[in-house]
């Protein structure tokens, strides 16, 4: 059985001091939750003050992204070893954003996704398609082809200590939603494709996250559909009031 995960992803927003305050507003509203995986995705800069905010609750920590060799001259990264000392135990991995705006490959993706296996940190991977794929009818092509590159010779065990996310790219920071039944489709897509990859015994194990503007508003509606186990949210989880309401809907 899986438990649902609700993420927040800060991207680049809240100071040192900002990320620790949401940080304390949200242990504080959240300590008696049970029954759902919490984790906060501050930046860089915030996670020492966020693990200091959060200790002693049932909320994780997770980084936004991280390069995969563990250290060498690679000015302005960061290593898995230093997101396990700085407390993380999971990192998003291959977020559209970072595609995108950055430039990552899937090749990038999948040699992140081994170097975070390795040091025991859960790879949150992103997948998902643009706006004009979905009009040509392309969003199983490019699910497929960026899932199958993302898990390029992970074992099955490997494999079942990650995470997916969902996030149909048009719908990210849009106001925009994929339907909760087209949302669960393509997570019934991607759980096929773990089958064929793996096995239905893995790809059972795995939980598929949804992300593109989940809010109060909508979240139930999108939680409560079968495949979907969770969400990925962006900036209603930067409000620890809508965060708070957005993980009691998946309770």
């Amino acid at each position: 059985m899986r438990i649902s995960i609700i993420a927040g992803n800060w991207k680049m927003y809240k100071t040192e001091e900002e990320a620790f305050l949401l940080a304390s507003d949200l242990k504080r509203r959240l300590n008696d939750v049970a029954g759902v995986k919490v984790i906060i995705c501050p930046p860089f800069t915030g996670l020492s003050s966020v693990k200091k905010a959060i200790e002693n609750s049932p909320i994780l920590l997770g980084a936004q992204n991280m390069h995969w060799e563990e250290k060498g001259a690679y000015t302005g990264e960061i290593s898995s070893p230093m997101l396990l000392t700085a407390g993380c135990k999971y990192v998003i991995i291959g977020h559209s954003e970072r595609r995108n705006l950055f430039f990552e490959t899937d090749d990038a993706v999948n040699l992140k996704i081994k170097s975070a296996l390795k040091f025991n940190l859960s790879p949150i991977i992103c997948l998902g398609e643009k706006l004009d794929q979905r009009e040509a009818n392309k969003t199983e092509e490019v699910v497929e082809n960026q899932l199958r590159r993302a898990f390029k010779d992970l074992s099955v065990q490997e494999a079942e200590k990650t995470v997916i996310a969902y996030e149909p790219v048009w719908a990210i920071g849009t106001g925009k939603t994929a339907t909760p039944q087209q949302a669960n489709e393509a997570h019934l897509f991607i759980r096929e494709l773990l089958s064929s990859e793996f096995s239905r015994e893995c790809a059972e194990k795995i939980n598929i996250l949804y992300g593109g503007s989940v809010k109060p508003e909508n979240s139930r509606e999108l939680l409560k559909m079968s495949e979907i186990d969770g969400a990925l949210v962006g900036g209603a989880s930067l409000d620890a009031e809508s965060f708070e309401k957005i993980v009691r809907s998946a309770t």
